[in-house]
């Protein structure tokens, strides 16, 4: 049955950052879709607030604090999942930051932690759940990349830099597992309606116009249109899909230079 294709019944998924936003969004999703959802964050009074958000929808979270750049706390929680739960099936990097800073005023430190929290912070993860993965000959690991994974911005190079080395992370790394069984993918959100993008979001704002002139779905992205892109790299529905990143973004990548109202053919 279709059903079955999108039925995560029994599959441990490891969101990181899954805390808020897109994060809480996908495992919300993944959640309803059977499975067990885990999620860290750094913040144990963050763990108990989203614990809370995921009861609402029905879903027991397991959460753990854990720091995603630091190898030996990876190495340690996820011992521990597998210990309470069993091996992790899915994976998803979702933790990140993002520095908006000048490229000549940005600190090098700076420019090297959103490097670590934003492409090196997937490797540590990815490598030690994968292993497991290729054992088991099954798995899903889901990358959250970006449209800056192919396009600068002013005043983002480290986190243009970073998504830029995700989306040849999750190539290289579907290149050498992907014959285990394992499929390796990444989502590119586009502009997404979360709490973090609310103050741009207002009518009149010059970043809304931008969004809303250059999207061709004229609208912003609502969590749950990443939620289900991820419900669908995580199934069963995707097993032949490998190395691929799937942008989901209205268009925008499709045609950036769409102008709203000034490109439409009247029906």
């Amino acid at each position: 049955m279709i059903q079955e294709l999108f039925n995560l019944e029994g599959k441990v998924a490891l969101i990181t950052g899954g805390t808020h936003g897109i994060g809480m969004a996908i495992g919300k999703v993944l959640g309803k879709a059977g499975a067990k959802v885990c999620v860290n964050d750094l913040s144990e009074e963050k763990l108990a607030a989203c614990k809370a958000e995921y009861a609402k929808e029905g879903i027991d979270v397991y959460t753990l604090v854990f720091n995603v750049t630091d190898e030996a706390a990876v190495d340690t929680a996820i011992s521990q999942i597998e210990a309470d739960l069993g091996g992790v099936d899915i994976l998803v990097n979702n933790a990140g930051i993002i520095k908006r800073v000048p490229i000549l005023d940005m600190p090098v430190e700076d420019y090297k932690q959103v490097i670590d929290v934003d492409l090196v912070a997937p490797l540590i993860v990815a490598k030690r759940v994968a292993p497991g993965m290729i054992k088991k000959r099954a798995g899903k690991i889901i990358n959250m990349c970006s449209m800056m994974s192919v396009y600068g911005r002013n005043s983002v190079s480290a986190y243009a830099s970073a998504k830029g080395g995700l989306k040849l992370l999750t190539a290289n790394m579907c290149c050498e597992w992907a014959k285990y069984g394992v499929q390796i993918n990444g989502i590119g959100p586009g502009y997404i309606a979360t709490s973090q993008t609310a103050p741009i979001r207002e009518d009149g704002h010059p970043f809304n116009d931008l969004v809303m002139m250059r999207t061709p779905a004229a609208r912003w992205g609502e969590p749950e249109d990443i939620g289900n892109a991820a419900l669908f790299l995580a199934s069963k529905a995707s097993e032949f899909v490998n190395g691929h990143i799937l942008y989901v973004d209205g268009g925008i990548l499709a045609n950036f230079g769409y102008v709203k109202g000034e490109n439409d053919i009247e029906e």
